[in-house]
């Protein structure tokens, strides 16, 4: 081999190793997304901060998305990855309409797909950096799940990622019924994103609400919520406490 062929021989090794690198942490992520079943379907909110790092850089970054007719999702995590499972998804929901049968996928459906992507992507070690929340409603039924990074998935009336799952669970376990109105639900999904808010440095004082029902996806706009800061814990978080600076 003359010294042209072993150069190009390290350069093509050099380019092999650089297309097999893997994602070792995400860069822009979004906090938690909350979910909830409701008496006429499925409530979704989430905030609209995009930390780079561990600076909110990016304040208007929206994560719920409607899938097909029948879903809604929510994102927390990679940003940049979210985008790859929009893409994921757009292609699913074009193929199944090129099937022109008077049928379309519900959200059961999607679901299990994005359970196997994640799970797949997990095995081959270059995971997508999301936990996902996927709600519907498809004759009648309300639907309502999620799925890790890992593929871990389940079902339940109400579900949280992030720090939703350690702050706003015990809420909604206490206060969620099956007959909550659409105004008592939303009022329920502020409460937790207000504790949200004040407890994780993530998440930010601008959101968005979702809903769907058998008539459709609805994104609010973006809004605030009314906080209070003035609690004697927020004045003054270190009193009382040993060794503290």
């Amino acid at each position: 081999m003359n010294l042209v062929d072993s150069n190009q021989a390290q350069n093509n090794l050099m380019v092999s190793e650089a297309a097999s690198e893997r994602t070792l942490y995400p860069y822009v992520t979004g906090t938690s997304v909350i979910g909830i079943k409701y008496k006429d379907g499925i409530l979704m909110a989430a905030d609209m901060g995009g930390s780079y790092g561990s600076t909110l850089r990016y304040k208007s970054v929206e994560r719920l998305k409607s899938i097909g007719k029948h879903s809604l999702l929510g994102a927390s995590g990679e940003i940049s990855d979210f985008q790859e499972i929009l893409r994921n998804l757009d292609e699913l929901i074009l193929y199944d309409n090129m099937w022109d049968d008077g049928n379309s996928m519900g959200p059961k459906e999607v679901h299990n797909y994005l359970t196997r992507m994640m799970y797949n992507r997990r095995n081959k070690f270059n995971p997508l950096w999301n936990s996902l929340v996927l709600g519907g409603v498809k004759n009648g039924q309300k639907y309502l799940g999620t799925v890790n990074m890992i593929g871990v998935h389940f079902e339940d009336d109400h579900v949280a990622t992030g720090f939703g799952n350690h702050l706003a669970r015990p809420i909604l376990r206490d206060e969620w019924h099956a007959n909550l109105s659409f105004e008592d639900g939303v009022k329920l999904l502020e409460k937790c994103m207000r504790v949200l808010l004040y407890r994780d440095r993530s998440a930010i004082n601008k959101l968005q609400i979702a809903k769907i029902t058998e008539e459709g996806v609805t994104i609010s706009q973006p809004y605030a919520l009314k906080t209070f800061w003035n609690f004697a814990a927020f004045q003054n978080p270190t009193v009382g406490a040993e060794g503290s600076w």
